[in-house]
């Protein structure tokens, strides 16, 4: 039953909230909308109300809206559903001679029809389901932080230093170091190191440790920024296992959650940082690992695979090493006022939208690598796991694939908004709408594109379920 509710509650309701912010964004503007369909396929309750039609479908995974189009096969396509040949008649269950098409003979009035309406108007429905999954990831995390409250990192311990151009004056810090003042504010963990370095306004940043006070120029010529600064000093982590990605390397090996990295090579590890060094300048040659499970050490043999990643001072690609495993959570919560929670809400959703573009850039420059992307297994497996995590992971999984989809949506590619978007703008410089012809082969190089990335993540959907099938076997 989790199997089947998780996925069902989590990507429906991100794809009604999309699909409502166009409905209410058609009725706002005078367009005829008679369907309003949650689900797919046949219909198992149906209701009008008013001129439209409420529907529950078989497949409740998101929903469509039908709005009156001349467009009307292209549009019945991209909502999820044709209307086309359903007019009733008299004598139909449901014909009202007062209603207008589909339910009744009276004609949809010009000014209703989509259409009609000027750009701004058009461009406002289209981006409104965008606008509403924004709206949603922004609530969601409203909650979670009134709810549980603000994650923190309670250590203030360096476990790694990265001298980076510019900025010779970071050799001062060395791993191990605490950090007691940034900028002579009193630190008591890294979200609040992270906080004095985003709020840096002078040409120097000021670093107070235990054993020394650093000074680092930025802003200037050749030197780099008060975040780049900090982006070059990561803080101790132990080094615990807490996911692993279905698939990778790690996988493969038979690493599990919960694994602490004792060594690698013989070499003892401090902290998470000093594994990242060892995998990252080991790609594609075999480690030996000493993990401690249960009490017992436990050889295993790894060999981290090639990837390329941005750089998060220099801002260039490289090829580094990786296993596919994630670091064990230290965080600690501390409670979020009201207003507080209402800012971060805005912070965090900027935030992950700003690392799904980093992800779609990386896609498209080869940066990320395309077995990355998932598919429908994927998101299914990825609610299952997050609702018997708790709350609070299935909530910020719907936070997560809501923002996912506002800016996919807005992806210049056509069926998607942003295609549409963009083909409304270029009718109304065109000055007049383009041929059937036309919006034909654009909707059909969209469905291509849409098919080929469908193919895609579900051939690595299949692909990391199966690897996890043999591994188990």
């Amino acid at each position: 039953m989790l199997a089947l509710a998780a996925p069902i509650l989590v990507f429906g309701l991100v794809i009604f909230v999309h699909e409502l912010g166009h409905f209410m964004a058609a009725k706002l503007t005078g367009v005829y909308a008679p369907r309003f369909s949650i689900g797919f396929g046949p219909a198992l309750f149906r209701k009008r109300r008013g001129e439209t039609e409420y529907v529950l479908a078989v497949l409740p995974l998101g929903g469509y809206v039908r709005m009156a189009s001349r467009h009307d096969a292209e549009a019945a396509l991209l909502e999820g559903g044709s209307e086309e040949g359903s007019t009733l008649k008299p004598g139909d269950v449901g014909y009202d001679p007062d209603a207008m098409m589909p339910f009744g003979p009276k004609p949809i009035p010009e000014h209703r029809w989509f259409e009609s309406k000027g750009l701004p108007a058009r461009l406002f429905i289209m981006v409104a389901g965008v606008v509403m999954n924004v709206v949603l990831a922004w609530a969601v995390f409203v909650v979670i932080n009134l709810r549980y409250g603000e994650p923190v990192v309670p250590s203030r311990v360096i476990g790694s230093v990265e001298v980076v151009p510019g900025a010779p004056a970071l050799a001062a810090l060395q791993k191990g170091d605490t950090i007691l003042q940034v900028n002579g504010a009193p630190v008591r963990n890294w979200n609040q190191v992270a906080e004095q370095f985003a709020s840096s306004k002078g040409d120097t940043v000021a670093i107070v440790t235990n054993r020394a006070n650093v000074r680092v120029p930025v802003g200037g010529a050749g030197q780099p920024t008060a975040n780049d600064v900090f982006a070059a000093i990561d803080v101790q982590l132990p080094p615990v296992i807490g996911d692993i990605v279905p698939g990778s390397p790690a996988a493969k090996a038979g690493l599990q959650a919960g694994d602490s990295i004792a060594s690698i090579g013989g070499v003892p590890l401090l902290g998470w940082s000093d594994l990242l060094e060892r995998v990252s300048a080991s790609a594609g040659t075999e480690l030996r690992f000493e993990i401690v499970r249960a009490g017992k050490l436990v050889p295993f043999a790894l060999r981290p695979e090639s990837t390329t990643v941005r750089d998060a001072v220099t801002k260039q690609p490289r090829v580094v090493g990786r296993i596919g495993a994630y670091n064990a959570s230290i965080t600690a919560r501390e409670p979020m006022p009201f207003g507080r929670s209402l800012t971060a809400g805005v912070e965090q959703t900027w935030g992950m939208g700003g690392r799904i573009v980093d992800v779609v850039r990386g896609l498209l420059t080869r940066e990320v690598a395309l077995n990355q992307l998932g598919g429908p297994i994927a998101i299914s497996r990825a609610s299952v796991a997050a609702a018997k995590s708790g709350l609070e992971a299935l909530l910020g999984l719907i936070a997560m694939l809501s923002v996912n989809v506002a800016v996919l949506n807005l992806l210049p590619i056509p069926i998607l908004d942003g295609g549409q978007i963009l083909l409304n703008i270029a009718e109304a410089a065109k000055g007049a709408p383009f041929s059937m012809r036309t919006r034909e082969y654009i909707l059909r190089v969209g469905l291509v594109v849409i098919l080929m990335i469908f193919v895609l993540s579900t051939f690595n959907d299949l692909k990391a379920l199966l690897s996890r099938v043999f591994a188990h076997a």
